[in-house]
């Protein structure tokens, strides 16, 4: 005879327990997992499809890839653009099928700062995700959240219909800019904005309610929930459960392998800390913020400005990177420079509650030269029979970390 609803509670461990009132996304980047641990969505940028394109079971997807640049033809740069954007969809097509959920690709973060050029590439994928008998419905396209990309969220979303998923999202300037903007989810930074608060300022630990990320989610949380706004708060970059832990409740939360398999192992007892009817007693006042109010305000949070530069010169390089794969996988394309592609780091699967989670792997650094790191673990396993010439080197895991 199975216990009583009593005791099985106290059993569960916290990421059950979490998984009740929020849904959670793993970061990971082994593919199998999809099928091992069924996933709600899945969200996919070009580090670790750079990590599976080179492992032997995705081969056959960096080909087709490359043979599709190749037939669309035009000049070097061209090609390469072509064959980024049909590698993103491949991989995506593939993992609809083990999901019954959504995508998420991401538009080349060098293109952060040109509105029309991330609509355009924007477009370009959600019609080679059509031409490849999926609908626009299972796409989340990602952008950069800089004014320029959260007003080509705002046109895809209205537009044209496109749902969009904002990344890079340190300070309430972006968030409060991505509501009125309508998007479908906004990816807010926790380990990050942490991580520079340790790094500039005196205090080195912070207890979890205090951690100025956990503390910049919970403010855009019960802004979005007081004032009704629809888009999806999605908690990113965790250092600890502890972070976790005081964010349970938020609409989504990304979690990282290392964290899940923590949070599987304990076994206190979790609350939601967040909710839309604690929201509406915030003392929170609605902003408008037009361009020159989005800058003004943005730029007074040194943090948020230091970390959405940096993060987007981290992601622009991964896009390199890819490029550079392509270009030494190609016969025809080993000479010249490439051009814009899609950029970011890290693949994130979705559970519902109920679900199963996964662990992750690291990869090493894959070329000299260019300053952001991969995660996975047979990096060089197959671009090593291409080019002899690869760096080796430990990184820390990508995606929202």
């Amino acid at each position: 005879m199975s216990g009583s609803p009593v005791k099985r509670q106290r059993m569960e461990s916290a990421l059950e327990q979490l998984k009740q009132f929020t849904t959670v996304v793993a970061d990971t980047g082994d593919f199998h997992a999809i099928d091992e641990y069924k996933p709600q969505d899945a969200t996919t940028n070009p580090s670790l499809i750079l990590a599976a394109a080179q492992m032997p079971a995705y081969e056959g997807l960096l080909d087709e890839a490359i043979a599709y640049g190749k037939k669309l033809g035009g000049s070097q740069e061209e090609q390469i653009k072509n064959a980024m954007d049909k590698l993103f969809v491949l991989f995506g097509a593939e993992i609809l099928k083990k999901v019954p959920g959504r995508v998420s690709t991401e538009v080349d973060a060098r293109l952060s700062f040109d509105k029309d050029a991330m609509v355009a590439r924007a477009r370009r994928l959600i019609e080679l995700y059509q031409e490849a008998g999926i609908s626009k419905d299972q796409v989340l396209i990602k952008l950069s959240s800089t004014w320029e990309g959260i007003q080509a969220g705002k046109e895809l979303e209205e537009q044209h219909g496109i749902h969009c998923n904002m990344t890079l999202l340190f300070s309430f300037a972006q968030a409060v800019a991505c509501a009125e903007a309508g998007v479908t989810l906004i990816s807010p930074f926790v380990g990050r904005i942490l991580d520079w608060h340790v790094a500039n300022t005196d205090k080195k630990a912070y207890e979890p309610l205090e951690d100025p990320g956990v503390k910049s989610v919970t403010k855009i949380y019960n802004y979005y929930k007081k004032f009704g706004y629809k888009t999806i708060v999605m908690g990113a970059s965790f250092r600890n459960t502890g972070e976790i832990k005081a964010l349970a409740g938020c609409d989504f939360l990304t979690i990282s392998p290392k964290l899940l398999g923590e949070l599987l192992k304990d076994n206190s007892k979790l609350a939601p800390m967040l909710s839309a009817k604690a929201a509406q007693a915030s003392d929170l006042e609605k902003v408008h913020l037009d361009e020159k109010a989005f800058r003004w305000l943005h730029n007074e949070d040194q943090m948020a400005v230091e970390k959405l530069s940096d993060g987007i010169r981290k992601f622009a390089a991964d896009a390199v990177k890819l490029e550079r794969v392509l270009m030494v996988s190609a016969p025809g394309l080993e000479s010249g420079r490439a051009g814009t592609s899609p950029g970011d780091s890290g693949v994130r699967l979705l559970w519902q509650p109920g679900h199963a989670d996964s662990g992750a792997a690291r990869v090493p650094k894959a070329f000299p030269g260019t300053c952001h790191t991969l995660p996975s673990p047979s990096l060089g396993t197959h671009v090593r029979r291409r080019e002899r010439k690869v760096a080796r080197s430990p990184v820390p895991e990508a995606g929202g970390a």
